[in-house]
C-alpha cells in the first residue's frame, strides 16, 4: 500500500503498526482491532501497482470469508470498530499523563491512514472505511482524546456537512469537542474537489513529498 509515497522503510514500519494482512490472493486486510488488542473484523482491498484501488474487485470482510469457510457460525456479525483503534492501547503504555496524549486523527480511507501515520506521525491516525460509517458510537471510545475528523471533498461540501453532524453527536455523547477539519474545504481547488479526493491525495498531488509542513 502507497508505494509511491513511501519508502520500503515506512511500509514496513507503518504495516507493523497497522498489523496488516495479505490474503492469497494479493488483497491487503486492514484488521479492525479494539483497545484490549480484541480482532473485531478484517476490511479486504485490492490494489493496482500505482497504489490506487483496483476497482474491478469488490472489497470483502475476513468475517465473511471464514464464515464461507465454515470457520464462523452462519449469520455471524461482527462488531465493527475504528481501523487503528487499537493504537490507543500502544499510546497509553507510552504516554506519562492525560496531557501529553496525541489527538487523533480520523479520515475514511484505511489506506490514507496507513500513510500519514509516517507523514504526520506525531498523531495517532484512524479510518472509519467510508463516509457514512462513522457515527458518534464509533467514536465513543476515542474519549479523552483530542478528535479531528478529516472528511473527503466534494463540490457540494457534502462529506464535509456529514461529519459535521456527526461531530456534533458525538460531542454531545462524549462531554468534548469533536473538531472538523475544514482543510480541504477552504484549499482544495474545484478540480480536485470534483475528484472528491481526501487528505493524502491533497498533500501529495502527484509529489513525492507532502505539499504542507503540518496540519
Amino acid at each position: 500500500v502507497g508505494n509511491a509515497l513511501m519508502t520500503a522503510e515506512q511500509m514496513s514500519r507503518a504495516a507493523d503498526r497497522y498489523q496488516l494482512g495479505i490474503t492469497r490472493d494479493g488483497g491487503v486486510i486492514f484488521w479492525q482491532i479494539d483497545r484490549q488488542g480484541t480482532v473485531r473484523d478484517g476490511k479486504i482491498m485490492f490494489y493496482r501497482p500505482d497504489c490506487h484501488r483496483d476497482h474491478s474487485r469488490h472489497p470483502s470482510w475476513a468475517s465473511a470469508r471464514l464464515v464461507q469457510q465454515g470457520l464462523l457460525p452462519a449469520g455471524f456479525q461482527a462488531q465493527r470498530c475504528l481501523f487503528g483503534l487499537h493504537l490507543l492501547g500502544n499510546e497509553e503504555r507510552r504516554v506519562k499523563n492525560e496531557e501529553s496524549r496525541p489527538a487523533v486523527c480520523v479520515v475514511e480511507s484505511e489506506k490514507t491512514a496507513v500513510i500519514m501515520s509516517e507523514v504526520f506521525s506525531g498523531y495517532v491516525w484512524m479510518a472509519c472505511g467510508g463516509l457514512t460509517n462513522l457515527n458518534a458510537a464509533l467514536l465513543q471510545p476515542l474519549e479523552g482524546y483530542e478528535v479531528i475528523l478529516f472528511p473527503d471533498t466534494d463540490p457540494e461540501g457534502k462529506a464535509y456537512q456529514t461529519w459535521r453532524g456527526v461531530a456534533e453527536a458525538a460531542s454531545d455523547v462524549m462531554g468534548q469537542p469533536v473538531y472538523v477539519s475544514d482543510l480541504l474545504e477552504r484549499s482544495a481547488t474545484a478540480a480536485q474537489k470534483a475528484a472528491k479526493i481526501d487528505l493524502a491525495d491533497y498533500l501529495f498531488d502527484g509529489h513525492p513529498e507532502p505539499k504542507i509542513a503540518c496540519l
